[in-house]
């Protein structure tokens, strides 16, 4: 480091620097009366017509507002189709002389902020469908005002540049404003018959397609244009809650592509980083379809990439971690569909989401949950075998021994942590073979045993949980049998889901590993299972009853083959057990 001197006293500072300041200003004054006087005088006029469109603007803005009614919304869309109709006939008409179409560009641009009060009556926005004003607004979104923003720089004059590029930096951003007002999902739940309307006509109209031609134009180091691609990520957002079904065609219409290749740009990270995080998510959801297309297109070396980041490093603001959560939730989603797990496994994500266990980052558990999708099922052994040579079972027993400390911060619960890691090992029992199984079941045997004598004691702390839920189910049910209400199979349902979520899963999972090593020809491990289920008073019986109603519940429903034999595997499991 250079010497920088003795410091000097901050008052004297502060002068200098307002001198500096002073010169400064002077200088940038003279030139700018410099410049004034070289403009020709032609411009002038310009000048002065361009100062009196804005005057008229503000005056036209003082009016009286008229109360909004079907008569008054339908003038206001027949004065928006005529400037529309105007404007594009004056560019055709002098298209390299921007100047002549530059007040009409003004017109439209007003009309089109006038129209945001229509968001407040989703009652009538079947007149925007029935005057066509939907295929307008659309036809807009192609709208480009370079040639306006060229002009408006030309002029080499203060006040235009500034007034004018704020009023007209594009139309087609004026019309993403509207949109996205006009789709507000609690706008459209307030009239379902408008808003069905309104989504009918967009999707007829290709809205997504049209939105991400207008995203490739724009520069978000703009501010005007970066609020244009949110607003834009927002209408699809908005149409997305309100017809989940969109979807699939959204991404088709070169939707995906355009997330991709945005979250893997070179920015620094921002507000629009994150929301397009959220939109990938959400496209992903329930979606199989989406998940083909994400793979198709490389999305799962795009989602290891931008996760790798947070492999040593913790997110620096709440703000990155939710983009960090939104994107293992879309790796999550995507790991559903069998092919995308090969590419998983080619693009080495179990090799990533190790390294994230090891490091102990706040990454770690939303890593476990992605292991967990990657191995589960008949389609996950490839990459069960693969995390074994890895010697993932460093990494994973570990976790089973000890829950972590510190998961409360991430807002992961212990609950879930063990969820997860019980999952894993049942999928690695369940999947693995040979010298890999037989590493796996050494695990159980080494050290006197420690990792049976976590596995009961899990055992004892869900059972406990379960039965507690248990008792107070079994009151519920017994006060609507007093009261002669009648349990039926959509109630069944509902109190065994809440049974799943007070840990009925984990404690499936464990009896399913429990009977798995009790069947492994291993004498040490079967010992010790039924020493200690004698010596805490509790039976086998027990457990046999709890892999029987998992054995009754398991399958996804889709797969009627995989349900059958996955049923008499885990019921042969048991008659030796």
């Amino acid at each position: 480091q250079p010497n920088r001197g003795t410091k000097r006293p901050r008052d004297e500072e502060e002068e200098e620097i307002k001198a500096r300041r002073k010169q400064a200003s002077a200088r940038e004054h003279s030139r700018h009366r410099e410049e004034e006087s070289a403009v020709p005088d032609e411009t002038d006029d310009e000048k002065k017509k361009l100062l009196q469109i804005i005057e008229r603007d503000g005056e036209e803005e003082d009016e009286e507002e008229e109360p909004l009614d079907e008569s008054s919304v339908k003038k206001m869309i027949l004065t928006f189709e005529k400037r529309s109709y105007k404007n594009q006939e004056l560019r055709i008409k002098f298209p390299d002389n921007p100047e002549k179409f530059m007040e009409s560009e003004l017109d439209l641009n007003d009309i089109i902020q006038e129209m945001h009060v229509i968001a407040t009556m989703p009652g009538l926005y079947h007149l925007l469908v029935e005057l066509n004003a939907v295929q307008s607004l659309l036809g807009l979104l192609g709208h480009d005002n370079t040639d306006i923003l060229q002009l408006s720089r030309q002029l080499s004059w203060e006040r235009l540049s500034t007034d004018f590029s704020v009023i007209s930096s594009h139309v087609s951003i004026a019309v993403v404003d509207l949109l996205q007002e006009l789709t507000d999902i609690d706008t459209l739940h307030e009239s379902e018959e408008g808003a069905e309307v309104l989504i009918d006509a967009l999707v007829e109209g290709q809205v997504v397609a049209l939105l991400v031609q207008n995203l490739e134009r724009l520069d978000e180091s703009v501010k005007e244009e970066a609020d244009g691609v949110h607003n834009t990520l927002g209408i699809v957002e908005n149409m997305a809650e309100f017809r989940p079904e969109m979807c699939t065609e959204a991404a088709q219409q070169g939707l995906m592509q355009w997330l991709l290749k945005r979250l893997k740009a070179k920015m620094p990270f921002d507000a629009n980083k994150l929301y397009c995080s959220e939109v990938l998510a959400i496209l992903l959801q329930n979606n199989d379809d989406n998940r083909e297309l994400l793979g198709e297109l490389d999305g799962i070396d795009v989602l290891l990439q931008q996760l790798s980041v947070f492999k040593r490093h913790n997110p620096s603001t709440a703000e990155e971690q939710e983009m960090m959560e939104n994107l293992f939730d879309s790796l999550c989603s995507c790991l559903m569909l069998s092919s995308n797990r090969d590419r998983f496994l080619k693009g080495e994500g179990l090799q990533l989401m190790n390294l994230m266990l090891r490091e102990k980052k706040i990454s770690r558990s939303s890593a476990l949950k992605v292991l967990d999708h990657a191995m589960i099922g008949p389609e996950g052994t490839d990459n069960c075998h693969k995390f074994v040579d890895i010697l993932g079972l460093r990494t994973i027993f570990p976790l089973f021994m000890k829950s972590p400390k510190k998961i409360k911060k991430v807002g992961t619960t212990e609950k879930e942590h063990e969820e997860h890691v019980c999952s894993i090992l049942a999928s690695l029992l369940r999947n693995l073979r040979g010298q890999q199984r037989t590493r796996l079941l050494n695990k159980f045997t080494e050290n006197d045993s420690e990792k049976v004598d976590r596995l009961m004691e899990l055992y004892f702390k869900y059972l406990d949980a379960m039965q507690a839920a248990d008792k107070k189910i079994d009151g519920e049910k017994h006060d609507m049998v007093r009261r002669g209400e009648i349990i039926d199979d959509d109630m069944e349902d509902e109190f065994y889901l809440r049974r799943l979520d007070a840990g009925l899963f984990v404690l499936q999972l464990i009896c399913y590993i429990m009977a798995e090593i009790c069947n492994a020809n291993v004498p040490q491990i079967r010992q010790r299972v039924h020493q200690i289920l004698n010596m805490r008073g509790s039976s086998i019986k027990i457990v046999r009853h709890i892999l029987k109603e998992y054995a009754e519940n398991i399958g996804d429903g889709k797969n009627q083959e995989f349900r059958e034999s996955e049923q008499k595997r885990i019921l042969d499991l048991l008659e030796n057990f």
